[in-house]
């Protein structure tokens, strides 16, 4: 069973910085490209940056110049530097990867449980 766990996530006062990181559990092969999401009340679900398996970024425009998302192969994790934090960051963030290979096989489409990010003014 493949499982991306979340952590890193807090509460911060606005202009501060937080990084999130997602570890990927188990015995792995490979992971594909990679992403973090964020989904406000009442608003649409927002995909804030995504990384390819060789390293390839891109962002929202929401977040661009003050998010970094990274990763590292050897640990089977992503990170999201988050920088210059504002109130409108305030939601729960995911990972997702579009797949994973392990023994077991292909898993598509994992995500992570989420993990919570407040900005206070």
């Amino acid at each position: 069973q493949v499982q991306l766990v979340e952590s890193g996530g807090g509460l911060v006062q606005a202009g501060g910085s937080l990084r999130l990181s997602c570890a990927a559990s188990g015995s792995i092969f490979s992971i594909d490209d990679m992403a973090w999401y964020r989904q406000a009340p009442g608003k649409q679900r927002e995909l804030v940056a995504t990384i390819t398996s060789g390293g390839s970024t891109n962002y929202a425009d929401s977040v661009k110049g003050r998010f970094t998302i990274s990763r590292d192969n050897a640990k089977n994790t992503v990170y999201l530097q988050m920088n210059s934090l504002i109130p409108e960051d305030t939601t729960v963030y995911h990972c997702n990867t579009h797949g994973v290979l392990t023994p077991a096989g292909l898993y598509r489409e994992v995500w992570g449980q989420g993990i919570l990010v407040t900005v206070s003014s």
